[in-house]
């Protein structure tokens, strides 16, 4: 504690000068520090040149914030300490005088000191240094470069600086320069000190500290790369197909260094090298033979060297590209494969024989020579026998047609080929076509799917001991390749390009000594899409009354792009959108229950497991009636029509009196009457009453006032309308007597300014008027003179004399002339004559009608007015 006062009293008495320069009552020690993040400070505060105030009117102000009590400590009543963590970015921190006291107040500019905390990191530990030196023309350069790995953090205000040392002969020489944050280069002054030890090292340091690292100590050699070999030259050598020759000079003097080689070579086109085994060329050596090489293959070749010493020494760039082709070589066995078709008739096998150059071709291919037997060494088609043959290369692919030959079901066949190129022929490739490959056991349990770019098999082998390998063969439209594997393989990848969104029909065909087995087949696709297009939907017929067929053609397999996992039909009426989902293998569809007199929209959407696409939309209009609903109508209401028409006609059979009588009434014939032929002067005949006769009369006074009228147009007028005015009012009392239910209206009473034709249209009631002495059994002297009104309800036709006017006229001019003149009377006597009229006895039917014959003491009644009417009836 003595110490650590004494230590600040003194930096205190080192700022005293400064502070009493300022006329500054405080002064902070120590001055403007550069401290270490995550350490703590300790500044003390001096009150000087003032006893005013003391320690306990001072406190402390990092930044803006107060520093808290606990964290100070009071030395002395002019000294005061304060304890602060070194955390973040830079900043002030100030000793303040309180404001309460009177003379801080005063002089508060004197009161306040602050310094300004500069904060950073100690300097890390330079890592991973390495320099080198390389060569230039012929020698190595004066200059090493060196570069490291800087260690530790920095701020803004504490930074890190780095210097390189490099001692030569350590205690000889020494170099130092400044660097930069983590690369420094020293430069030699004459030469590079080659055969001599050098010591090489950096340091980093700034205002917290300074840190080494670790010291390289190597001869000058370690540190030496060395230009690649120059004049690289491969040759090639006719008799050695798989070998090149590589040579090359020594980029550097031996006196310098001694240099061991690398060397590195790759086919054209492979993207991997091949290194020659170090220890092949680990000796001053400047040529090397590669060997192993494949014939007629184009290669790169590549060398390197460095400080022979192990250990020392960088080693130089490669080498550019010597590029140089290996001589031709016998060709290998060819790939010999064939593709088999169903055909029609005897030879109902039509066999392709294909062929891809070998794997290791060894030169260019010019053609295959071709040799098919059968077990009599010879196989017909059509008129060519077939034997051994040449055929010349296809340019246009890697897959040669060889030939095409058809079998017989029965037939066996075995083709041999083998490969030519400019050096020779190689080995024969045979192929068995057997009539009993159905019987060689096939794969099992076949599984193709897609992963990382490429299609993966794995089967189960078939468990025979003839099995010799297998053929791996994918097929898409006429497109054929395939592969070979050997019998211990399981699973494996398609080596040949495949195709996004195709479909591959892959096969693994098991092979047993030349005869090919049964195979085991599945489709894949490499990878799926969505649909290129969707089928055309329509209908198939014509739509129905509430259904419809729609029918569509199976997608393409250029434009499905992936598996079809199902199709999706869509149909509207109106706002309504009804979805049907079907399988991937329908082609058709009834579309049920649906409104009959409606348009319908629909469209088909198919679909993969990565999209899917919709096809244009076809539209339909149901029929108005079910398919002979509109026939079974029109025979119902036949049917229903001729039985009304039947039963009508049966009902008129059954039932024809009742008709006859309800629509045609038996009428009472007037011809048939008695009335026609009785009057006073004629009495009638016993007659027995007939069925339905008439036997009631009306009485009608007829008012004769001028025979001369009688004549005339206008009396006959007004003859007719004064029947007609008498007949009603008596029909109550005379004509209500009738044997008939009810009194018919006569002619004149529906219309009295109707004429007499129209009248007689319509029912016409016959009547005749005759003048009467009196009633039956009467006297004439008892009874005052009446006229009788005979009425008839026939609807019979008149007769030619009520017909023929001119015949009324004739006979009303003889009755005119044969009834005598009645006195005329006023009307106003007329009516009160018929006034006191007594009713007239009538007999019925069913009573005798006899006209009773007059006493002897009876006068005999006077001459009746009216003339008897023996012919029929008048006109009324």
């Amino acid at each position: 504690m003595v110490s650590l006062q004494l230590l600040v009293l003194a930096c205190v008495a080192s700022a005293l000068p400064a502070a009493a320069e300022h006329n500054n009552h405080l002064v902070i020690a120590p001055q403007s520090p550069a401290l270490e993040i995550g350490t703590n400070f300790t500044a003390t505060c001096m009150i000087i040149n003032t006893a005013e105030v003391t320690a306990d009117d001072l406190y402390w102000n990092l930044s803006e914030t107060t520093v808290p009590k606990e964290q100070y400590t009071k030395i002395n009543e002019s000294a005061l300490n304060v304890t602060v963590p070194i955390t973040g970015e830079s900043q002030w921190l100030y000793c303040l005088c309180k404001k309460e006291s009177p003379y801080c107040a005063l002089n508060g500019g004197k009161f306040t000191h602050g310094i300004y905390l500069e904060k950073g990191y100690l300097p890390g530990k330079p890592e991973n240094l390495s320099c080198v030196a390389v060569q230039e023309t012929t020698h190595i350069s004066r200059m090493i470069s060196c570069k490291w790995d800087p260690v530790g953090r920095q701020t803004e205000t504490v930074h890190t600086s780095y210097k390189l040392y490099v001692a030569v002969n350590p205690g000889a020489k020494h170099y130092n320069v400044s660097a930069k944050n983590n690369s420094g280069q020293v430069e030699f002054e004459a030469t590079f000190p080659n055969h001599m030890m050098l010591e090489i090292w950096v340091e980093a340091h700034n205002k917290l500290g300074k840190i080494q690292s670790e010291h390289l100590d190597e001869d000058a050699a370690m540190f030496v790369k060395t230009n690649p070999p120059s004049d690289v030259k491969v040759i090639s050598e006719k008799s050695f197909p798989t070998s090149l020759l590589i040579n090359w000079t020594h980029p550097i003097p031996k006196e310098y260094l001694r240099l061991t080689y690398k060397i590195r070579f790759c086919q054209h086109g492979s993207q991997s090298w091949t290194y020659v085994p170090p220890n092949d060329t680990a000796m001053d050596i400047q040529s090397f033979r590669l060997q192993n090489l494949h014939p007629d293959t184009v290669y790169f070749t590549q060398v390197c060297c460095k400080n022979a010493r192990e250990g020392h020494g960088y080693w130089s760039n490669w080498s550019t590209n010597a590029t140089k082709r290996t001589p031709e070589d016998l060709p290998g066995k060819p790939d010999l494969w064939r593709i088999i078709a169903e055909g029609d008739g005897i030879n109902n096998r039509r066999v392709q024989f294909i062929c891809k150059d070998p794997v290791f071709a060894n030169g260019r291919i010019t053609r295959f020579n071709v040799k098919i037997q059968d077990p009599k060494d010879k196989v017909k088609n059509g008129s060519l026998e077939l034997g051994s043959f040449p055929v010349n290369r296809s340019d246009s692919g890697a897959i040669t047609v060889l030939q095409q030959i058809h079998l017989a079901d029965k037939k066996s066949v075995k083709v041999y080929v083998s490969a030519v190129n400019s050096v020779g022929k190689s080995a024969e490739a045979s192929l068995v076509i057997s009539k009993k490959a159905h019987e060689l056991a096939p794969v099992g349990q076949l599984k193709v799917w897609p992963h990382g770019g490429r299609l993966w098999l794995e089967w189960k082998p078939p468990n025979s001991p003839a099995l010799s390998e297998y053929v791996v063969e994918w097929v898409s439209g006429d497109q054929t390749d395939w592969q070979r594997e050997n019998r211990n393989t399981r699973h494996t990848a398609i080596k040949g390009n495949l195709e996004k969104f195709v479909c591959y029909n892959v096969s693994v065909y098991p092979i047993y000594s030349g005869r090919t087995g049964k195979p085991a087949s599945t489709a894949a696709y490499l990878q799926q899409g969505a649909p290129l297009e969707a089928p055309a939907v329509r209908l198939k017929g014509k739509p129905g009354h509430n259904k419809a067929e729609l029918v569509w053609k199976e997608l393409p397999q250029s434009s499905r792009q992936g598996f079809i996992t199902n199709y999706t039909i869509f149909y509207t009426s109106g706002n309504e959108t009804h979805a049907i989902t079907v399988p991937a293998d329908a082609t058709s569809y009834t579309l049920t229950p649906l409104t009959g007199d409606t348009k319908y929209d629909t469209w088909i959407k198919v679909s993969t497991i990565n999209g899917s696409a919709t096809s244009i939309c076809h539209s339909f209009t149901t029929l108005k009636y079910a398919p002979g609903e509109m026939e079974g109508i029109v025979v119902g209401v036949s049917l229903g029509f001729l039985f009304i028409v039947v039963g009508t006609m049966l009902l008129c059979v059954y039932k024809k009196d009742a008709i006859m009588e309800n629509f045609w009434p038996q009428i009472p014939n007037p011809g048939e009457s008695t009335i026609g032929n009785w009057s006073p002067d004629y009495p009638l005949k016993t007659e027995t009453p007939k069925e339905n006769g008439l036997c009631g009369v009306s009485v009608l006074d007829v008012d004769v006032c001028d025979g001369k009228g009688m004549f005339e147009e206008d009396k006959a007028s007004l003859a007719l309308k004064k029947d007609k005015y008498l007949s009603e009012e008596h029909s109550s009392g005379i004509g209500g007597s009738s044997c008939m239910s009810s009194p018919r209206q006569s002619v004149s009473d529906s219309d009295e300014g109707g004429d007499l034709a129209d009248n007689t249209a319509s029912t016409v009631q016959y009547s005749s008027v005759m003048a009467t002495s009196g009633y039956k059994g009467q006297t004439p002297n008892s009874q005052p003179q009446q006229a009788v009104f005979s009425r008839s309800e026939s609807t019979q036709p008149l007769l030619d004399s009520e017909e023929n006017p001119d015949t009324l006229l004739q006979e009303g001019s003889r009755q005119s002339q044969r009834f005598p003149r009645l006195p005329c009377s006023t009307h106003t006597d007329i009516m009160e004559q018929q006034e006191v009229l007594e009713p007239l006895d009538f007999c019925p039917l069913e009573e005798d009608c006899e006209q009773a014959t007059p006493t002897d003491g009876q006068s005999t009644a006077p001459a009746s007015s009216y003339m008897p009417q023996l012919g029929g009836y008048r006109p009324q």
